[in-house]
């Protein structure tokens, strides 16, 4: 498939995608159109299920964490409307219990970010035996604990205090860890 052809030659190629990084999904919906979708765009949850209960997508692409709650309710409204919808997550927090919970409720994928136009493109049109390529760069050991870190950061409101015992660690240690930059 050429990057200008469409998805699936004569199917609804409506595209809903959901995230609050304004620049990223500028460019996401720039690259999808290119690749013969009906982009529309939001940026919150609230008005993500509005827009898929109004024009229900052929195609989804939700980020798990927006700023006015989960994306997961944002594939469950979908799903609700359009059962043939193929929804897939994007996440910089990955973990096998929110991908889980994703796919119970009907996403077909789970991506972490940063995830390209290619990857979103190929887990939107893979079919359902096809299983999909191992990453070609993997995260890094010290990156998935940087992730799993901040994760537990972010649901303990951001509280270093909490994050370390929670983590079992010193909060010194933890502070130290969260100062620096993700690893590769």
């Amino acid at each position: 498939m050429t990057e200008g052809e469409a998805p699936i030659a004569g199917s609804d190629q409506t595209l809903l995608i959901v995230d609050d990084d304004k620049p990223f999904l500028t460019r996401l919906a720039r690259a999808m159109e290119a690749r013969g979708y009906e982009v529309e765009t939001a940026e919150s949850v609230e008005e993500a299920v509005s827009k898929a209960r109004a024009r229900p997508p052929a195609y989804a692409v939700v980020d798990m964490r927006l700023a006015d709650g989960n994306g997961l309710d944002v594939v469950a409204a979908i799903r609700d409307k359009r059962e043939d919808s193929r929804t897939i997550i994007l996440t910089g927090y990955g973990n096998i219990a929110t991908a889980v919970t994703a796919v119970k409720l009907g996403a077909i994928d789970y991506l972490s970010k940063p995830a390209d136009a290619d990857e979103i493109h190929a887990a939107l049109t893979r079919s359902e035996g096809d299983r999909a390529e191992p990453p070609e760069n993997p995260m890094s050991a010290d990156r998935v604990r940087w992730e799993h870190i901040q994760r537990v950061y972010e649901m303990c409101e951001r509280n270093v205090s909490e994050t370390a015992r929670r983590l079992n660690m010193h909060r010194r240690t933890l502070q130290r860890i969260l100062a620096k930059r993700a690893p590769r």
